[in-house]
């Protein structure tokens, strides 16, 4: 199918995951770490302490998305994605009145609960169900909404603080989704296989079965596959949450590293639109086996590089991963496991995720304490990766021969 008439035919349905995944980015820690100064200062907070704090909220909504993430499969997402958006600008709300340090552990459990738990997961959920043939597409166009928020949002809410508080800024994030909330609504006013009323639409996974999340913890494919999506949002959301140390151990200015960042940032789309068009292509078996690797590449050459030429060569590899995680994932689950119960099998790994994100921070932040820095940390991180993509590369190998090669099309089913 030609990709233009694909979006063109199907603009309502990915403009709706668009959206989706541009709101999820008021729980994102890009968005999040805008505010830490203030907060510190506000609360009287050390660095460990503010890390403690997101750690634990961050830690906390894996642990709910196990089961809140369920709710995919029982709520069409005309319903449930403006309700989460609802609640996630009653956090904002309360981040602006936010008064105790208690108060502000429930606000980032509720922000990234919502956020980045909820809000990714209804999108991605909701295009993995709904397509099937343009799997892979549809997941890079509703993606294309982090990109924009993470190029936009901190530079204009960095603006905006500056004149108005960060206070009076989490109203302003609270008014845009309570603005977005209702077009999500009226984007899905005809919505593609709702769970609610077209169960027949389902699409099987490995060995012709429709997979429960009970019967996916017993698989060892499952287990095979685990290491492999911790790594790059521990270790990713790592380096970004210590890139002020990164900066000192290299000899750079903060502001240099930063530079480096756009390269991140195109990179990252590129390899997010060239995974859609390869998972359509390909399925997700053979890149699922491999994608991780040039996170293990980029890490190596940023560890040994002491110019910013090699540091932006590193952060163009490691980008490399990062597009392909806000893809293939998501595919995965629905190709081998089957799409009946995607919502709850994809809650559980977007629980082990979103525990990665919490996690890899703080143990990095230990070893750094030990006297390691991130820097040298970043070769062993590249030696986990290997290993981690030989185990998935076994465990994936023999599960490809158990799927269905029936052909693949996308209808549209009121």
């Amino acid at each position: 199918m030609n990709t233009l008439r694909f979006i063109r035919e199907n603009l309502s349905w990915l403009s709706a995951g668009l959206v989706l995944t541009f709101s999820s980015s008021f729980g994102q820690t890009f968005f999040l770490s805008i505010f830490a100064g203030e907060i510190r200062a506000e609360f009287s907070l050390t660095h460990a302490h503010w890390g403690g704090i997101y750690m634990l909220g961050t830690l906390c909504s894996a642990v709910a998305m196990v089961w809140v993430g369920g709710l995919t499969d029982h709520f069409r997402v005309r319903v449930l994605g403006p309700s989460v958006l609802l609640v996630l600008s009653l956090a904002c709300i309360s981040m602006a009145l936010v008064s105790s340090v208690p108060m502000l552990i429930a606000l980032i459990f509720v922000l990234r609960l919502m956020g980045q738990g909820m809000s990714s997961h209804v999108a991605s959920t909701a295009m993995a169900r709904w397509f099937v043939a343009a799997r892979g597409r549809a997941l890079a166009v509703a993606s294309f909404g982090f990109s924009i928020a993470e190029a936009t949002l901190p530079i204009l809410f960095v603006g905006l603080m500056a004149f108005v508080g960060w206070r009076s800024t989490w109203l302003v994030a609270a008014g845009a989704l309570v603005v977005i909330a209702p077009v999500i609504f009226l984007l899905l006013k005809q919505e593609r296989t709702p769970q609610s009323s077209a169960t027949d639409n389902q699409i099987a996974g490995m060995n012709d079965r429709h997979w429960t999340r009970w019967d996916v913890l017993k698989s060892p494919l499952f287990w095979m596959v685990a290491p492999v999506l911790i790594g790059p949002p521990a270790f990713g959301t790592a380096f970004f949450f210590l890139q002020v140390h990164l900066a000192e151990v290299k000899g750079w200015s903060h502001f240099d590293l930063v530079r480096l960042f756009p390269v991140y940032t195109g990179m990252s789309i590129c390899a997010m639109l060239a995974s859609g068009f390869a998972i359509d292509r390909f399925g997700t078996g053979r890149i699922m086996a491999v994608y991780t690797l040039p996170l293990a590449i980029g890490f190596l050459i940023f560890s040994q590089s002491a110019t910013l030429l090699g540091g932006a060569i590193g952060i163009a590899f490691f980008a490399m991963t990062s597009g392909m995680q806000a893809t293939l994932p998501s595919a995965f689950w629905a190709e081998f496991f089957g799409t009946r119960h995607l919502g709850s099998i994809k809650a559980m790994a977007t629980s082990i995720m979103v525990f990665g994100s919490a996690v890899g921070p703080g143990l990095t932040g230990l070893v750094i304490d030990l006297g390691v820095d991130y820097s040298r940390q970043m070769v062993w991180v590249s030696a986990y990766m290997v290993a981690a993509t030989l185990i998935a590369y076994v465990g994936l190998r023999t599960a490809r021969a158990a799927l269905s090669r029936a052909p693949q099309v996308d209808v549209v089913s009121a």
